[in-house]
């Protein structure tokens, strides 16, 4: 990480395995083929990548009104097959956050 090279006559410093960062805070996927020139001079600290976070409570909100929406459309079923996938869905997220 931090390494810094030349792809396709522009700058980057790697921040992640197969990604590049610009030097005008951009990012890009880069494909394993690629071929690259390492850039002479100092090693850099990739930029700080902006996190945000989510109101749980919200999102949770909007998936239970997408859900009755998507409910309504369908036919008995469907509905079964939709509810089983939210019980998934509420499952994984309840892992994540135990």
């Amino acid at each position: 990480m931090g390494t810094r090279f030349e792809w396709k006559g522009e700058v980057y410093t790697k921040i992640g395995p197969m990604t590049g960062a610009n030097e005008r805070g951009g990012s890009v996927f880069i494909p394993k083929y690629a071929i690259l020139r390492p850039v002479d001079g100092p090693q850099v600290a990739p930029p700080a990548v902006a996190v945000t976070t989510l109101d749980t409570q919200r999102v949770l909100t909007a998936f239970e009104a997408y859900h009755a929406s998507a409910s309504a459309l369908l036919d008995a079923p469907g509905r079964t097959a939709l509810e089983a996938a939210r019980t998934q869905f509420l499952a994984a997220l309840n892992e994540t956050h135990a």
